[in-house]
């Protein structure tokens, strides 16, 4: 600890001594981070190290040319009385206070003030003393009660150190970047020894001051017991604003000669410009002197409130990845300003006309703005990188998973070619969407994402980035259902040729027959022949079963039968017959199972043939034949004769002219002889049903030469003379009757009373009833008579 502290403060020593001494006894002195081993360059920053200029400067050096013109060497008009508590020269090398540089490390400062409760020069790369010593700089300071009040009544701030200056802004706000360090990072100290800093602006015409070095969001003062992780063991204590601690340091990560720090830290201040402020940097241990903290401020980041934002007026960083050189509106946002000019440069290089409050950058590069204030030979600036990258394509996408016995989960990288098709794509599948937004790395290990366990309907997060900066948020939603067994019934497996059959699939949502369209589960249909069937189930998701279902329908030839019936007479028998086929079974309308029958009566027969899948019925029907009746018969000279009959029980009729013998379906006969008598019958066919007449061929002869040769000798009327109401006579020219038939005597042979009559025309009539149609017939005409003597 610094060695002034003893001269100036021996009135307090003995008021703390024995404070100093129970400390002393329950807590050993920190230790060192470096030593001579590891004491080298790039291990820990320079703290007023020789070498670096500013190491040479006053406190108010210090405050002008590195916080506020970060080593810039234009004049500072409006920073004055700057003051450091306790009063320590430039050449002490026990100092607590001085300049800072990161060196080679990666300090995430490049340079600036340090405050320390200890010694400056012990903050970077030289060994800390382990010797305790009394607090020099005063307990309590007053305002710094104010801004982070004691959480005990009987410890105290000790070592507190300040910086002060006064300083008119120029704007309405005012800011720099920090932050705070401690060797009380380490066991449980964070949970009781809350170490604090505090940093104070009040007008200088009066009022009270208030703290600008307070955690975002109301989050509280910069404080030990404020800001550190879990702390564990039965000592410890639940993590707070663990968010703003920094990380211990590690032998592996030894930057700064402390325990731990805070990310940095930024305070801002709203102000009235051209009103003068006082500035108070406070800096404070607490309950005790051994264990030192320190505060780092930001060479540069005293600022007139130079803001990059955005068109929408969201604050810029200090780096900005662009992809796709999407134009970015760079706004330069100075408040409570007026007559303020802008200048705009690209790579340290002036952009001509660029002089307005905003530029649309348009390509990557350094881009700075600078502010000219008037009344301010120092122009302030900011500015702000922009990266540029490409984007990959990238779409959203649906990863199907059709599950089997042996396949359950789902192999993401099938999803990579769907979801981009860019060369060298990097993928990283995120199961929630702030995690995919803020691309942390709670993301599906690559490891797993052959066999990853979805469920269907999940949406996974994927970011697509070409492996730098640029990359586009796409969703894959997972569709997972299990496939589907394929299966198929038909109401018949065997059907007759006609006949219709209902096949129904199930197993599925949707179905893809091969035989037919339609995606329906049924299906009627009429095969013509023995014909496979095949379908495959389709789920809710499209998955389609591995095998199809398959039903053989078998088309039995079609039953057929010759089955007629016909006629018959009273006392007549006909055979029925159904004919033969393929297992014929059979049963008649009269109880029969033969394939014949014998129907004895007239009437309906109907007999139903099964052959094992099927029935058909055949029905005929036997009829009741009557005899035909000739009722008429016409025959002409030149031999042909017509037979008309009736057919009172209808059928088919037959003809004969030899008494049966042969039959013709025609009732027309040609070359019958003259005069001769015929034996017609008339039958329904098939039957015995026989009408029957005999009948004469008569015919007049005109000639008669009765010489007794025998030809021609007689005019006979014999085949007549037995019909019905037979007369006949002959009358010469004059009608004189010279014949008259007689029963006896039916015939002239040209004689009359017992003479010869001359030569000469005689004419006759021939009366009689026909046989067939019962009708009178009268024939008349002449005849020749020729008489030799």
């Amino acid at each position: 600890m610094l060695n002034y502290r003893l001269k100036n403060y021996l009135f307090l020593f003995a008021l703390l001594f024995i404070s100093a001494s129970v400390f002393a006894q329950q807590r050993q002195p920190p230790k060192n981070n470096v030593n001579e081993t590891n004491k080298k360059a790039g291990v820990f920053i320079d703290v007023n190290a020789a070498g670096y200029v500013p190491s040479t400067y006053t406190p108010e050096q210090l405050v002008k040319n590195v916080l506020i013109n970060g080593g810039s060497t234009c004049s500072i008009p409006n920073v004055s009385n700057v003051t450091i508590t306790p009063t320590q020269p430039v050449s002490s090398d026990d100092r607590f206070w001085g300049y800072f540089h990161k060196g080679t490390t990666n300090f995430p400062f490049t340079d600036g003030i340090v405050l320390t409760t200890g010694r400056a020069r012990e903050a970077g790369n030289v060994a800390s003393s382990a010797s305790y010593t009394i607090p020099g700089a005063g307990i309590d300071d007053p305002d710094l009660l104010v801004a982070v009040p004691n959480p005990s009544t009987t410890d105290h701030y000790n070592d507190n150190v300040m910086l002060e200056f006064d300083f008119v802004p120029n704007s309405s706000q005012i800011k720099f970047n920090y932050i705070f360090a401690s060797e009380e990072y380490s066991g449980t100290f964070p949970c009781q020894y809350s170490d604090a800093f505090a940093l104070l602006i009040k007008p200088v015409a009066g009022g009270p001051y208030v703290n600008l070095a307070v955690l975002p969001n109301n989050a509280g003062p910069v404080a030990m017991t404020n800001i550190h992780p879990l702390i564990q063991g039965a000592l410890g204590c639940p993590a707070i604003n663990e968010i703003y601690f920094g990380g211990y340091n590690t032998p592996t990560n030894i930057v700064t000669n402390y325990d731990g720090r805070t990310v940095p830290l930024t305070a801002v201040g709203t102000v009235t410009p051209g009103v003068a402020y006082h500035f108070k940097m406070v800096l404070s241990d607490y309950r005790d002197w051994g264990y030192d903290s320190a505060v780092f401020i930001e060479g540069g980041s005293f600022d007139i409130g130079i803001k990059l934002v955005d068109g929408n007026g969201v604050q810029l960083p200090a780096t900005l990845n662009v992809c796709d050189n999407i134009p970015q509106t760079l706004v330069a946002q100075v408040s409570g300003i007026t007559g303020a000019t802008y200048q705009w440069y690209k790579d340290g290089v002036l952009i001509p006309g660029a002089t307005a409050v905003s530029y649309t950058a348009t390509a990557p590069g350094a881009y700075e703005v600078k502010v000219s204030v008037p009344g301010n030979t120092c122009p302030a600036s900011a500015t702000i990188t922009i990266v540029g990258g490409t984007s990959p394509a990238a779409q959203n996408a649906t990863l199907k998973l059709c599950t089997t016995p042996t396949l359950s989960t789902f192999n993401l990288n099938d999803a990579k070619p769907q979801i981009s098709t860019t060369t060298g794509a990097i993928f990283r599948f995120y199961v929630n969407q702030a995690d995919a937004q803020a691309q942390n790395n709670n993301f599906i290990p690559n490891a797993n994402l052959a066999s990853y366990n979805g469920t269907d309907g999940q949406i996974l997060h994927v970011v697509v980035s070409n492996g730098g900066f640029c990359s586009k948020l796409v969703t894959l939603t997972l569709r997972k259902e299990a496939t589907p067994v394929a299966e198929l019934v038909a109401t018949k497996l065997k059907i007759c040729l006609g006949e219709s059959v209902t096949l129904t699939a199930s197993g599925g949502v949707t179905y893809q027959w091969n035989n037919f369209a339609g995606t329906g589960a049924v299906q009627t249909l009429s095969p013509t022949q023995t014909t496979t069937y095949t379908v495959y189930a389709i789920g809710a998701q499209g998955c389609k079963s591995l095998q199809p279902a398959t039903i053989k329908v078998e088309v039995v030839p079609a039953i057929t039968s010759n089955l007629s019936g016909g006629f018959i007479c009273e006392s007549d028998r006909m055979t029925l017959d159904a004919g033969a086929g393929p297992n014929y079974s059979y049963l008649w309308s009269n109880g029969a199972t033969t394939q014949t029958i014998v129907a004895e009566t007239a009437g309906i027969y109907f007999v139903d043939i099964t052959n094992g899948v099927c029935t058909e019925r055949f029905t005929t029907e036997v009829k009741q034949a009557l005899i035909p009746e000739i009722i008429n018969v016409d025959y002409s000279q030149s031999g042909t004769l017509i037979i008309t009959a009736s057919n009172l029980g209808s059928g088919v009729l037959e003809y004969s002219v030899d008494n049966g013998v042969t039959w013709q379906g025609s009732n027309v006969f040609n070359n019958i002889p003259n005069n001769k008598i015929i034996s017609i019958r008339v039958r329904v066919k098939t039957t015995t049903c026989v009408g029957f007449l005999e009948y004469f061929t008569f015919i007049m002869q005109n000639v008669i030469t009765p010489n007794g040769d025998n030809v021609n000798d007689i005019i006979d009327f014999r085949g007549v003379s037995n019909y019905n109401k037979f007369q006949a006579a002959i009358s010469d020219r004059y009608g004189k009757v010279v014949f008259n038939a007689e029963k006896t005597r039916p015939f002239w042979d040209g004689y009359f009373q017992g003479k010869k009559l001359p030569t000469a025309s005689y004419w006759y009539q021939v009366t009689f009833e026909d046989p067939a149609s019962k009708k009178l017939t009268v024939k008349t005409g002449w005849i020749l008579l020729k008489n030799f003597e």
